[in-house]
């Protein structure tokens, strides 16, 4: 065998064990990528801010929110409400807090009855949606598959097993409805297990049907329509407000009801001032005011009906803005309707959400735009990565249809086309970039050595 047969099987295999090599490494750090990108499609999405289940941390609700929480019912509901509509009747706090029999009470919370707990609150959701309009003589099936009574009673008055709707579509979300009850519904099965627990002893009151009524001899009385303001606007707020940020001085007029149940240039002009007292937000209340038409159109909105929360980044952030982001037209609008959450919520029902669901998405009047919030350092975080701003000071101004809650910086809506999803996709290219295998010191050598005689083209690994 000649020397250039075998010098060209010495190359071959090197070139063999080379490329062998370098598959390998790249075969084991596969399942390393994969299983990073199974721990980041792992987790848990964000709870929109208008689920039904947020709504009952309300504070008409909380004390039920909290039953919930410790019949370890959260998950379960969340699941639900992935799958289909519910509808929540609702006792409020002041009747769970004064008028329910103590020793009840004390039977709910003792450990050993978690499933009499369950069974009870599940009695008071039904996996459907039942609004108000749709009441009548008819029979649904709750979460625990007994079943609930509807039915009217002869004054009007709505009626779900013995308790009354006191406050019909309290709540309507897209996922779900609240309606405001009297009191405790306590299925059969609850009462047989209370009974039990009380060594035999029978509850005083016993359930029972529906009165008899006889239509010819009651006579009923028909009630004046009242005039009073509805509990929230039929339409979205995105449908009453003005069709796009402005610069004209004057707001550009929305559609509207002709419906001004509140006297909302009062309530903002009393907001507006309240912020420049307050001290440190000057720069914000310049803008609603002098720069927008935001105030104008904030009046319009609130005399309807809506309600509004304001993230107001204080001066120091304020006077961080460059002027890049500044200088584009309509850039002042689009950081005041960024900053917009059309839904009333306070500090502690923001902290109380991020606290029990972990991330939120809030709506913004800046659309599609969405608001992300989770909890962090003991208060709420706005926003992600380093532009994130917390909240510093709560509760500027809280009126019931308006809240401003202070916070440390200016949220910059991101750029239109991007997204979090491409801009991971580039991250995680570059980064499998970075990953590539260095050349070992056997292919360098290999590679020098071809130099030499001029044959490094022989091997793609040496370009």
């Amino acid at each position: 065998m000649d020397f250039g047969k075998m010098w060209s099987f010495f190359v071959f295999v090197v070139v063999v064990l080379t490329l062998g090599l370098g598959n390998a490494a790249l075969v084991g750090r596969q399942p390393q990528r994969a299983l990073g990108s199974q721990n980041a499609s792992a987790q848990t999405p964000a709870i929109s801010s208008n689920s039904v289940l947020v709504a009952l941390l309300d504070s008409h609700y909380t004390e039920l929110a909290e039953l919930v929480e410790k019949a370890l019912l959260l998950q379960p509901l969340e699941e639900v409400v992935g799958s289909s509509n519910i509808t929540i009747f609702a006792p409020n706090n002041a009747f769970l807090e004064k008028n329910l029999d103590p020793e009840f009470k004390r039977f709910l919370h003792e450990p050993g009855n978690l499933k009499s707990l369950q069974k009870l609150l599940q009695y008071h959701v039904v996996p459907r949606r039942v609004v108000a309009e749709e009441w009548g003589n008819v029979t649904h099936r709750a979460l625990n598959r007994d079943e609930l009574n509807f039915w009217v009673h002869a004054g009007g008055a709505k009626k779900v097993d013995l308790g009354t709707v006191t406050h019909p579509n309290a709540v309507v979300r897209p996922d779900g409805v609240i309606h405001g009850i009297d009191r405790v519904l306590v299925p059969k099965s609850v009462q047989d297990d209370f009974n039990q627990w009380r060594s035999g002893v029978v509850l005083a009151v016993k359930p029972e049907g529906a009165p008899e009524v006889d239509l010819r001899k009651t006579r009923f009385s028909i009630k004046a329509t009242s005039s009073s303001p509805p509990a929230a606007p039929v339409e979205t707020i995105y449908f009453a407000m003005a069709p796009g940020p402005s610069l004209a001085p004057a707001p550009a007029p929305g559609p509207s009801s002709g419906h001004h149940w509140f006297d909302g240039e009062s309530q903002v002009k009393d907001f507006i001032q309240t912020l420049v007292l307050y001290g440190g937000y000057n720069e914000m209340a310049d803008i609603l005011v002098n720069l927008t038409s935001m105030a104008s159109e904030m009046a319009k909105l609130v005399s309807e009906g809506y309600r509004i929360t304001v993230l107001a980044p204080n001066d120091e952030a304020m006077g961080r803005l460059t002027t890049e982001q500044l200088s584009e037209p309509g850039a002042p609008e689009k950081i005041v309707y960024y900053h917009m959450i059309p839904e009333y919520q306070t500090e502690e029902s923001f902290y109380t959400a991020v606290r029990r669901f972990g991330k939120v998405k809030y709506d913004t009047l800046h659309i599609p735009h969405k608001m992300v919030s989770q909890e962090a350092d003991g208060t709420v975080l706005f926003g992600e990565g380093e532009q994130a701003a917390h909240l510093f000071d709560h509760d500027i101004y809280v009126d019931g249809r308006i809240s401003v809650q202070g916070i440390d910086k200016v949220l910059i809506p991101p750029e239109k086309g991007t997204s979090q999803h491409v801009k991971g996709r580039k991250l995680e290219e570059k980064q499998v970039e970075e990953s590539k295998p260095s050349k070992g010191r056997l292919l360098v050598s290999v590679c020098n050595f071809l130099g030499s005689f001029g044959q490094k083209s022989l091997l793609s690994s040496c370009q």
